[in-house]
């Protein structure tokens, strides 16, 4: 009896959650179609011309990117091409790759979906045993290591798998989000609500706050991923 009384409880408590969202909704689009209706045929084709212009400038943004290699996950030939690529796009995912190395084919996989939906960031591989140079400089030690580029800087890493579950089934979506929380794609979803069930299950407690201390203290200990 005392469970029948608690479910009936907690329904009318998530009836009335469904009721009042829905009010808000209705206002908000009543409020919207009133400002419509106030609106003379001047002002409502400048709104028109307006959001023409954005499309137009969308339009034409989106041309741009695709004109300098995104959309689409690709190789780079050589070190040298690499510094050209990061300085004419303002975001750029960078997997330093082996072709020996299991987890950076699983890391591909991900990368090429994502080119793809993400198209304001330039996702593009480079082959590591090729590149000392850029592994030297950029201390690149464990493979698959992702170098994140924004405005022709490194500013984050993500290495091995640790921070997308610690396990080789991790989702698109959790690399998604955690390039999100790297700020070098347009993230739409909660970076504090990592897309993998538990945290703790996967012996991983990071989180967008401490991000910056990827590179220092997780080169060693992925070391065997490589």
């Amino acid at each position: 009896m005392a469970a029948d009384t608690s479910v009936d409880i907690l329904q009318k408590v998530l009836e009335n959650e469904i009721l009042q969202t829905t009010k808000v909704v209705e206002e908000h689009l009543d409020a919207e179609m009133q400002k419509l209706d106030q609106m003379d045929e001047d002002e409502l084709e400048r709104l028109k011309q307006r959001r023409l212009e954005a499309l137009k400038k969308a339009q034409q943004q989106k041309q741009e990117w695709l004109s300098k290699g995104h959309g689409e996950y690709r190789e780079i030939p050589s070190e040298r091409d690499f510094f050209q690529e990061v300085k004419e796009s303002k975001n750029v995912v960078c997997h330093f790759y082996r072709d020996t190395t299991f987890r950076c084919q699983i890391m591909d996989r991900h990368l090429t979906v994502l080119a793809k939906k993400h198209i304001e960031t330039k996702f593009v591989k480079l082959n590591a045993e090729k590149s000392p140079f850029l592994c030297e400089r950029l201390r690149i030690k464990v493979l698959p290591t992702l170098a994140l580029v924004k405005d022709g800087k490194t500013q984050d890493y993500v290495v091995g798998f640790t921070d997308l579950g610690n396990t080789d089934d991790f989702t698109t979506e959790t690399l998604e989000w955690r390039l999100g929380c790297a700020d070098v794609i347009n993230y739409s979803g909660n970076l504090m609500d990592p897309p993998f069930q538990s945290q703790k299950k996967f012996g991983t407690s990071f989180t967008k706050l401490d991000k910056k201390t990827i590179r220092g203290k997780k080169y060693d200990s992925d070391s065997d991923d490589d």
